[in-house]
Formats: C-alpha cells, sequence, structure tokens
C-alpha cells in the first residue's frame, strides 16, 4: 500500500466517522424538537448564586441519554442562582435559563452522567419538568462554588423536601 492511499484511506475513515456523529445529532435533534428550555429570569428573593460548568441535560433516570434543548444541548460554564422563585441557570451566550419552583421535582449528587466522570458526588443533578409528560435531569459541576451549598439552597425551593435524591 503506498502512503498517498493510506492517507486517502484515514481521511475517508475520518470523514465518514464525523458524517455519523452529525447524523445523529440530527436525529436527536428532531427527536427532541417539542423540548424547550424555560427562557428568562424567574425572580425572587436570591437564595445563593453558584459558578461551575453545565455539563449535560438527560432523560430522568437515563443519565446516558442526553436531550438536545435548545440552550441545554452543550457544556458550558454557568452561574446556577436559586432563588424563592425557583432556578436561573446562567450560561455566556444563551438566554438565561429560568425553572421556576413548581418545576423542580428533585435533586442530588451524581458521579458520572453521558462523558464526564468525576470523584464521588462530584455532580449536582437538578431534576425538574420539561413539560408536562417528560423530566430531565440537569447535570451541574460546582468547580467553583460549595456543591453542598447549592443543594441545600436547591431543597428549599422544591415543592416538598421528600423530593431530595430520587
Amino acid at each position: 500500500m503506498t502512503r498517498e492511499l493510506a492517507i486517502a484511506i484515514t481521511i475517508g475513515v475520518g470523514v465518514l466517522i464525523l458524517l455519523g456523529m452529525a447524523w445523529g445529532w440530527r436525529r436527536r435533534s428532531q427527536r427532541d424538537a417539542g423540548l424547550q428550555a424555560p427562557v428568562g429570569d424567574v425572580g425572587g428573593e436570591i437564595y445563593g448564586s453558584f459558578h461551575g460548568l453545565y455539563v449535560a441535560t438527560t432523560q430522568h433516570d437515563e443519565p446516558l441519554n442526553r436531550l438536545a434543548v435548545k440552550h441545554l444541548a452543550f457544556r458550558s460554564k454557568v452561574t446556577a442562582t436559586v432563588t424563592s422563585a425557583g432556578l436561573n441557570l446562567i450560561m455566556p451566550g444563551a438566554p438565561t435559563i429560568g425553572i421556576a419552583a413548581a418545576q423542580l421535582v428533585g435533586t442530588g449528587s451524581a458521579t458520572w452522567t453521558i462523558d464526564r466522570v468525576v470523584e464521588k458526588d462530584g455532580l449536582v443533578f437538578v431534576s425538574w419538568h420539561i413539560n408536562e409528560t417528560t423530566i430531565a435531569d440537569s447535570y451541574l459541576r460546582m468547580q467553583d462554588s460549595n456543591p453542598t451549598a447549592f443543594l441545600a439552597a436547591l431543597e428549599r425551593v422544591l415543592p416538598t423536601s421528600t423530593a431530595t435524591g430520587i
């Protein structure tokens, strides 16, 4: 095999892989087209503001099934502000995502999701109603803030205190 043929085969395989990835993301985006993150600040008295990384949003209790929700499809830095009215996720280049307290289902700690594995309980997840029939889990990595304080603030706004750790 000549060097040129080996290079051509490698490039061809790379292109096929990229096309497969694009096709998969397009299918996932079509599947989740009806899911919309709530845009806009929920307001209320601020209980705490926490900085870290937004990791992913998945189907509830399916941490390997990513949802392609507009404004929540990709990893980003995040400022999560917990208020008496709910949770605001502020990410650079995207509108504020405001999850009202009535939409919140529960919260807890996790060690892994999609493509992120961290130390034990290094991720915080927030379970919330994305629409009438779908519950989503959004994962955050509080690198620059105290995850325990973030969980405590979230528990203050949950509709029921028994929903923690669902």
